[in-house]
């Protein structure tokens, strides 16, 4: 495999797509950790100026999201730095779950040897105050079941971080008789959301729980993990496909670009940009000249990526009120 590349998902963040295979590089040239500590640490701070006003909203029985009210809040914190404080719970658990995927996918290239980047955080005056993060991986994958370890171990290593982070989130989140208005945007409940609000406040009414900011950080973890389990391309969910199926995958690829197109018609139009997106940009994948299957372990870890893609996935995640 070769060079990764960012592609901008909607509504989150970016995918990992890679591109020809880039020269090698000498090992002192090979992370530029003054770049990769300077994004995260606007990453850090973008994050935690949304999560303080998460905080605040959460406090006061307001929406949780309303960009008009939001947005006009803001400077009020450029003003008072010490306002920043309460949102570090929602920004260090987005953060947290985001530096599992990308060192999943890092210490997995480790392990075969593969030259890849430390992750690059990307700050951006977006809803969660972030465009996600992502590696770049420099030198080509020889096998099948190396390109399998390292397509699964971002997604997976990602969901063990956020399901604590959920049931936390949920722990410190308040039953009210009547959730404030959603504000300008409302949010799809995924069914690893809907399992645990169950688990949780047993006999609660989904919309009578109102999401502590550490429960939106994971809510968030879940919808990158769904858009990066798509099966699909070099998404990481089409690396998977890739490992199991080879020469079939762009067939299927293409199939899977196509049934984008209903969701986006019927549920959320974002998808009908999605499917452009990898259609001209990301529906290839770099052949991998390896006729050994998976063994059974990775089989069973290729049916729990499903089965994480299957609870993480929303038709309608986000939807303007």
């Amino acid at each position: 495999m070769a060079d990764q590349q960012p592609i901008p998902a909607p509504g989150f963040g970016w995918a990992e797509v890679a591109q020809p295979a880039a020269p090698a590089q000498p090992a002192e040239a090979r992370h530029r950790y003054w770049l990769h500590a300077l994004l995260f640490l606007l990453t850090l701070y973008s994050t935690t100026l949304v999560g303080s006003r998460l905080a605040y909203n959460f406090q006061h029985n307001l929406p949780a999201f309303d960009m008009e009210t939001d947005l006009a809040a803001y400077p009020e914190v450029w003003l008072d730095p010490r306002a920043l404080a309460p949102g570090l719970p929602f920004s260090l658990t987005l953060l947290a779950i985001l530096l599992a995927h990308e060192f999943g996918h890092y210490l997995a290239c480790a392990y075969y040897r593969v030259n890849a980047s430390l992750p690059y955080f990307l700050p951006a005056p977006t809803l969660i105050g972030t465009l996600g993060a992502f590696i770049r991986i420099r030198g080509p994958i020889f096998s099948r079941r190396a390109l399998f370890d390292i397509g699964v171990a971002g997604p997976l290593a990602g969901f063990l971080f956020l399901l604590p982070a959920m049931t936390i989130g949920l722990a410190y989140s308040k039953i009210i008789a009547e959730v404030p208005g959603q504000g300008s945007i409302l949010f799809g409940t995924p069914a690893v959301l809907w399992v645990f609000q169950k688990l949780v406040y047993p006999g609660v009414s989904a919309e009578m729980i109102y999401l502590h900011p550490v429960a939106r950080a994971a809510w968030i973890g879940v919808f990158a993990t769904a858009l990066n389990l798509l099966p699909i391309g070099q998404l990481d969910g089409g690396h998977i496909l890739y490992a199991f199926v080879g020469d079939k995958h762009r067939r299927l690829s293409r199939l899977f670009i196509l049934s984008l197109i209903p969701m986006g018609l019927l549920y959320w139009w974002v998808w009908l940009f999605w499917a452009a997106v990898l259609f001209f940009l990301g529906s290839r994948h770099p052949a991998i000249y390896d006729t050994t299957g998976l063994d059974s372990t990775r089989r069973k870890l290729g049916l729990l990526s499903l089965v994480i893609f299957v609870l993480s996935f929303m038709p309608s995640p986000i939807v303007s009120n």
